[in-house]
């Protein structure tokens, strides 16, 4: 009855078009109510505050910081400029910058909206100048911007591993190290996607190459004039991941460390009026912040009632007296996480269904690290999937398109990357591979 009243009220309010926080927030006041009156409220407060104050969790402020100054001083720019410099004149040359750039501004902001905004400004217009329809270029954009929450540093990964250290200890190192291969795949795949779709509209004839520029062939001396002005931001994901598996310091402390680094480095590229810059840079950071710790302190209590109330159990015992299969029991989490995915955020969904899948993961002998890759691929689908993909809304805004047709864009992008998917599940080396061959724990 209890799981009933919680997923029912949650479910009912999603649909009423309430935010995620609010609607795990007041499913869990209605559960914890009926269950201890008004004296259960006292709980809720200490769970949202415990849920917040945590060390761990103070990586997710900086690196949203760190994501939030790189952007602001134009680092997504250099970094574009980089990218076309190198493959810019190549056949697909704009599909094949967007997803190099998505990668690498994913290794600085962890977070996937993020990315989109960063370099979708710049992206959509030049892929639609350069012959792609608006719906192909923002599709592509909302699915590269995706790989943010695979590409370590990730926001995605530090919750996960959060969540899940409830049950069993898991590092978020080793889920940093776990999410480069599976990360790269995808930004692989949707490279493919996008060669398909360019080749399919052009037997088509509806590939628009008017007014289209001749791409030219960069020389030696532009090409490192590039790469010397993207060194700065290629060079965050060296320092952080350098920083931390060479022991120097902790993924929290490597948050601090990237942020330190972004204000020194937006010092020397933008000297005037760095002051008012830094001002606005604060606001926004803030903003994104208190967004993720409002879902986090929410959905902690949402979580708090699935596992003291049983429900999480009586779940996991459900789904493992349907069948023992091992690989049918992953093709249906799968498609669970999917559909979720499409509706909620990904930090809701690991606090929603983390305490309910793990025990069947690690009753079907599946490597938690495997479970957290696949799942977190699973949400950063459902970040480019209608109807509330949140990359689409801000990819639809840069393309001057609606949700309609930037749905009907993405549509190669999400098959390409269920593909990935797949692969990771049933494949767990690929995971596993990186973090056990340099004895990451």
């Amino acid at each position: 009855m209890t799981a009933l009243i919680l997923f029912g009220v949650f479910i009912l309010l999603i649909f009423a078009r309430v935010p995620i926080a609010i609607s795990l927030g007041a499913a869990s006041m209605v559960v914890l109510f009926i269950d201890n009156g008004l004296d259960s409220f006292e709980v809720l407060t200490d769970i949202m505050y415990t849920s917040v104050a945590k060390f761990t969790l103070l990586a997710i402020p900086f690196f949203i910081l760190a994501g939030v100054i790189m952007d602001h001083i134009g680092i997504s720019k250099r970094l574009i400029d980089f990218a076309e410099a190198l493959v810019g004149h190549r056949k697909s040359g704009m599909a094949l910058v967007t997803v190099i750039v998505a990668i690498f501004f994913a290794a600085i902001s962890g977070s996937g909206p993020a990315t989109v905004a960063a370099i979708g400004g710049i992206l959509i217009p030049s892929m639609i100048k350069n012959g792609y329809r608006k719906e192909t270029a923002g599709g592509l954009v909302a699915s590269s911007g995706a790989i943010g929450i695979i590409i370590p540093p990730s926001v995605a990964f530090i919750i996960f591993a959060l969540v899940a250290g409830d049950q069993m200890p898991i590092t978020i190192n080793r889920l940093f190290m776990a999410g480069i291969i599976p990360g790269i795949l995808v930004g692989i795949a949707l490279l493919l996607a996008a060669m398909y779709v360019r080749y399919r509209d052009t037997k088509k004839g509806i590939f628009n190459s008017e007014g289209r520029e001749p791409a030219r062939k960069y020389t030696i001396e532009e090409k490192f004039q590039a790469f010397v002005g993207a060194l700065p931001g290629l060079l965050i994901p060296v320092i952080i991941l350098g920083g931390i598996y060479g022991g120097i310091f902790t993924p929290t402390e490597s948050a601090v460390v990237a942020v330190v680094y972004s204000i020194i480095v937006g010092f020397f590229i933008n000297r005037k009026g760095y002051g008012k810059i830094l001002y606005k840079i604060s606001i926004e950071a803030a903003v994104q912040t208190a967004v993720v710790m409002l879902i986090v302190s929410t959905a902690s209590v949402f979580a708090y009632i699935v596992t003291t109330e049983q429900i999480a159990s009586t779940i996991s015992d459900a789904v493992m007296a349907l069948t023992d299969n091992k690989y049918i029991i992953l093709l249906l989490i799968n498609i669970i996480l999917l559909i979720a995915g499409a509706f909620i955020d990904a930090i809701s969904a690991y606090y929603i269904f983390v305490p309910i899948l793990l025990p069947i993961m690690i009753s079907l002998g599946v490597d938690p690290t495997v479970f957290g890759v696949f799942m977190t691929i699973n949400l950063a689908i459902g970040l480019f999937t209608p109807p509330v993909g949140l990359n689409l809304y801000v990819a639809a805004g840069y393309a001057k398109t609606n949700i309609i047709e930037i749905s009907k864009g993405v549509l190669p992008f999400i098959v390409a990357s269920i593909i990935v998917l797949f692969l990771v599940t049933y494949i767990p080396q690929i995971s596993t591979f990186l973090p056990d061959l340099l004895g990451v724990e």
